[in-house]
């Protein structure tokens, strides 16, 4: 490993998303990601809350990751379902 790599950030890639707007000018984004680090890859799940600008740009206020695991996708589904 190089100098540069240890202590380097990770580059996130949004491998596909989907948004829902609510509110005035709030959305929900659904998004499966990737962080890449020297030492490999990560797929994962984002929940974004966020918000429009006047200018029509976006803006992103909260965020929750959760691991790409079916077992930890399906207790969050049923859970909020049950709510």
């Amino acid at each position: 490993m190089d100098e540069d790599a240890k202590g380097k950030k990770p580059d996130f890639v949004t491998i596909s998303s989907e948004k829902i707007p609510f509110g005035r000018n709030n959305f929900i984004e659904v998004a499966r990601k990737k962080a890449i680090t020297p030492e490999g890859e990560n797929e994962f799940i984002s929940l974004s809350r966020g918000y429009y600008l006047p200018d029509g740009s976006e803006r992103f206020k909260k965020s929750v990751t959760i691991p790409d695991d079916p077992k930890i996708k399906e207790f969050i589904v049923e859970k909020i379902k049950n709510l």
